[in-house]
């Protein structure tokens, strides 16, 4: 069964904030707007809120964004790569086919947030707070979700290879059709965890036991 998710409410024929959005400074607040075809690079602000926005092909690089509120965002087709989101408060958010390299979301708080098509490998999600959140079709190798909250939280199509689960509970957590050899995980994290049957190899070495 799916999460019943809210979407972005945003309303259409935005402004174009290209320039506002490369002057913004820590505790700043910029709302409803598109900013689009840019590339903007050593970004250093703190507490920022934004709302209401789209982003398009837009590149983001060298930058830090921490402890800052987005909500009712969509990002389409950006290269969020290496950004620092730690700390953020990240609601009715879509990141659509983005790059996430390497991203951190540690500690943020996630809440009717959608991944789709997303390249999300060496993702930083430590200790993060995840609520009605979705990821689909997504690349997640070596993913970092050490000891996130997982509250209404899915996986669909996604590629789990090598990533840290370690405290992160899983129960209910419906990995079947996704694709991984190996998890970092700890056999208690995994209870109530739902695997297919070819996945269960996978865990095999958790138990301490051995295929002959």
């Amino acid at each position: 069964m799916k999460n019943k998710m809210e979407s972005p409410k945003i309303p259409a024929d935005l402004p174009v904030l290209n320039e506002e959005i490369r002057s913004i400074r820590s505790k700043d607040e910029l709302s409803t707007g598109s900013v689009e075809d840019i590339i903007l690079d050593n970004m250093e602000a703190v507490k920022v809120s934004l709302e209401k926005m789209v982003f398009k092909n837009v590149t983001i690089m060298e930058s830090s964004l921490p402890e800052s509120e987005w909500t009712d965002i969509i990002f389409d087709k950006c290269d969020l790569s290496n950004i620092n989101f730690s700390g953020s408060f990240i609601h009715r958010v879509e990141f659509r086919n983005c790059k996430l390299l390497g991203t951190d979301f540690s500690r943020s708080r996630l809440q009717n947030v959608r991944f789709l098509d997303c390249l999300g490998d060496y993702s930083m999600f430590r200790f993060a707070n995840f609520k009605q959140v979705g990821f689909e079709d997504c690349s997640l190798i070596s993913a970092d979700l050490y000891h996130a909250t997982l509250q209404k939280t899915s996986f669909a199509r996604c590629n789990l290879d090598q990533a840290i689960l370690s405290g992160a509970k899983l129960k209910g957590i419906d990995l079947s059709d996704c694709e991984f050899d190996g998890l970092q995980v700890e056999i208690e994290d995994l209870n109530g965890c739902i695997i297919s049957p070819h996945q269960a190899s996978s865990f095999v070495g958790l138990l301490g036991l051995v295929i002959k």
